[in-house]
């Protein structure tokens, strides 16, 4: 073997050697300043990891089997959870691709072309004679070329490494996109019961009313009431009848609402209403160190980061010459039927390096990008725990307050009723007017929709608390993603 193979052998295995050794920096999950315990949580002790635990369907909670069957149709049918479905996909044929540089490129070629050089002279060396060479030419060609490039700075390393991260994102926003339909569309139907309870309320008041309107008007065939007593009632009736009419507009949009969210036309459901409110169901045992573990948005701002992290290695492999081996061979000649015999064999092998040696500073310019793409996915991750925390001490709070008002409404509404039969009472004895029953009426009926409003307030601020939570969400590894329904 000649010195000049040697020192070529030696050349490409310090190279490949080299193989798999990664430029750029190592991803480390940015730090936070987590808190031990919630603000409004103070008897919280801290978590210890647990994220085997089974956390079932968090609205069964609510104990509505009408509900359970609203939020299982959501995975299948809503639009915005198919759109995450499909980016998902896109992910993973993303990745695909990119573990794909770690294998050479095989490629086959067979080619026929007829041929004629153009018209001119050329002098014979061997005989000083004038000749002329335009003939026509058959040539057939077939050939078999490969081409590997290897990856000696982790180039294609840090590229799987960052796809593996987006892929792991999407997985999480795939979850996000459905914890966020899920919980729309319990708050909706909340509501929705809600509002079938105030219309419940409304129509008992009416039937109330109406019994008074008539004792008024006997009062007044009687001679024992004047003609504004009568006025007085009509008008309290109407404006309660028209205060049950005006619910239709809001019930009607919460049951679009909910027709959407399952991938439904308005027109094509329809919810009947129910005589119950859902349970409002106790406040889990969410701590900090778990929501960080349960939350989809966290995890996918997380796995973007760690991405971008790898963008930069990628970017810096770029300053670094690429080292491709290439080989190519077949059979040349110009008759087909001789084409695959052993003097029309070609062949070649060898590697390449190729280095750009002038950009203009495009690549160091590409590697601040990536840079600052890095340091704004981590602030996005930042600002994203932030905020959840956020969410659960606002819904924290809510609970916690929400449930003290609910108590002194309480107490309200059942003093507004006393009050309103000892008015009704007096007056029925003529010791007062009508007016105060009228007052006292509609101080009894306020107070009992605002206790209405109350338990609503309480039962989607828990829905809010359940989503800010995580539900039943658990992070997924690339090779333990949830599979995608058929739809």
């Amino acid at each position: 073997m000649s010195a000049n193979m040697i020192c070529r052998s030696c050349l490409l295995t310090a190279l490949a050697s080299l193989a798999g050794c990664a430029v750029g920096p190592d991803y480390q999950r940015p730090e936070l300043t987590v808190p031990a315990q919630f603000k409004e949580a103070p008897g919280w002790k801290v978590a210890e990891p647990n994220d085997k635990a089974e956390r079932g369907k968090w609205w069964e909670r609510y104990g509505d089997a009408q509900l359970n069957a609203l939020v299982g149709q959501v995975e299948v049918s809503n639009q915005n959870v198919a759109a995450a479905q499909a980016q998902y996909r896109r992910a993973q044929a993303v990745l695909g691709a990119a573990r794909a540089g770690y294998y050479p490129t095989v490629s086959g070629n067979f080619a026929a072309t007829r041929a004629q050089n153009a018209t001119g002279t050329s002098a014979s060396s061997s005989t000083n004679a004038v000749v002329t060479d335009n003939a026509i030419r058959n040539t057939d060609r077939i050939s078999l070329s490969a081409s590997w490039e290897a990856d000696v700075w982790g180039r294609i390393g840090r590229t799987v490494e960052a796809d593996t991260a987006a892929v792991q994102a999407s997985v999480a926003d795939l979850q996000a996109a459905l914890l966020s339909a899920q919980a729309t569309l319990v708050q909706s139907y909340l509501q929705l019961r809600v509002s079938d309870a105030q219309r419940r309320l409304l129509d008992a008041t009416v039937v109330a009313y109406e019994r008074s309107l008539q004792i008024t008007r006997n009062r007044y065939a009687a001679g024992v009431a004047g003609r504004l007593d009568v006025a007085q009632a009509e008008t309290q009736l109407k404006s309660t009848q028209a205060q049950a009419i005006d619910l239709g507009v809001q019930r009607t949009q919460l049951e679009h609402a909910i027709s959407l969210l399952m991938g439904k036309a308005p027109a094509d459901f329809a919810l009947p209403s129910s005589e119950t409110l859902p349970t409002l169901p106790e406040v889990p045992a969410g701590l900090p160190s778990a929501l960080l573990e349960r939350r989809p948005d966290v995890a996918a701002a997380e796995r973007r980061a760690a991405a971008a992290n790898a963008q930069i290695g990628v970017a810096q492999a770029a300053f670094f010459p690429a080292l491709t081996f290439n080989a190519t061979g077949g059979y040349q000649n110009s008759s087909l039927s001789q084409l695959m015999t052993l003097p029309n064999r070609f062949w070649s092998v060898g590697p390449a390096l190729a280095l750009t040696l002038f950009d203009a500073g495009a690549r160091s310019a590409q590697k601040e990008q990536a840079i600052a793409t890095y340091d704004q996915s981590v602030a996005a991750y930042r600002q994203t725990v932030l905020t959840s925390f956020q969410e659960v001490e606002d819904n924290l709070a809510a609970l916690r307050i929400l449930a003290d008002e609910a108590v002194v409404q309480r107490e309200a509404a059942q003093f507004a009723a006393e009050s309103l039969r000892l008015t009704s009472n007096q007056y029925q004895s003529g010791t007062v007017s009508y007016l105060n029953v009228a007052i006292t009426q509609a101080a009894a009926l306020a107070a009992e929709r605002s206790s209405l409003d109350i338990s609503g307030r309480r039962l989607v601020a828990s829905a809010a608390l359940l989503k800010a939570l995580g539900g039943d969400w658990r992070t997924p590894s690339i090779d333990s993603s949830p599979d995608i329904p058929e739809r």
